[in-house]
């Protein structure tokens, strides 16, 4: 028996929900070896669809103790075409430029998943969505419970655009049914401090403090902390909190 054929061979079944997006999301996995079946879930309070598709594979890779021949079986193009066909391989070489002045987008998880997709033998195999591809189907009507679960997580690396930001109060104001809110906002003012009002629904912002990353070299700055509004979920990026690398 060679060493290829005596590694272990894992199958990982996946599937994320929410509506709209960005917003809160969850993901659940279903990793199949031998007769051994786990299954395993998270929601996070604010994050994107692809940041969401990145993040429940690396969970589960980081999980293989041993190298290992694995499928992963998912039908996000995203995650496939970027290890697929060396988007991400090509963005890393380039300091995680897509163009000369255009970042890659997400790169913090995609430097993750290709260091572990390097430790093991992975192909990638897209499923149709709702095709009635049991596993997944099961991944797609638990994930909706995922992100309804009170131990929400914090994507802390996620720095949301102001494209973003405006999109995600859009989506808070339509899941609450409010058609006219806060619709003479003075954008000249400035959010300083923990407790300020939010102008965009008057709700007092609390002082956030996101993780270190440990991949910090490609970034070009991180903020000590930053300031977000329970309500809305806008977000306060505060130049005083900048740090420069």
């Amino acid at each position: 028996m060679n060493n290829k054929e005596a590694l272990p061979q894992v199958e990982i079944f996946s599937d994320w929900g929410s509506n709209p997006n960005p917003w809160k999301w969850g993901y659940w996995v279903i990793l199949h070896y031998k007769w051994i079946k786990k299954e395993f879930s998270a929601g996070y309070k604010f994050t994107t669809n692809n940041r969401m598709e990145l993040t429940w594979a690396i969970t589960w890779l980081e999980k293989l103790k041993t190298k290992s021949r694995v499928k992963i079986y998912t039908d996000s193009q995203y995650t496939i075409n970027g290890i697929e066909k060396w988007w991400a391989k090509k963005w890393k070489e380039n300091t995680w430029y897509r163009t000369k002045t255009q970042k890659a987008v997400n790169y913090d998880l995609w430097d993750k998943l290709l260091d572990l997709v390097s430790k093991h033998e992975v192909t990638f195999h897209w499923v149709k969505w709702h095709n009635g591809h049991i596993e997944n189907e099961r991944c797609d009507q638990l994930a909706t419970q995922a992100m309804n679960m009170d131990n929400l997580l914090d994507d802390t690396n996620y720095i949301p655009s102001e494209e973003e930001l405006e999109k995600s109060t859009n989506n808070f104001l339509k899941s609450n049914n409010v058609t006219e809110f806060n619709t003479n906002v003075d954008k000249s003012i400035k959010i300083k401090k923990q407790w300020d009002l939010c102008r965009k629904c008057n709700t007092p912002v609390e002082q956030k403090q996101p993780k270190k990353s440990k991949n910090i070299k490609p970034w070009s700055y991180y903020y000590l902390y930053y300031l977000s509004c329970p309500s809305c979920k806008t977000m306060y990026f505060l130049d005083e909190a900048k740090v420069y690398i």
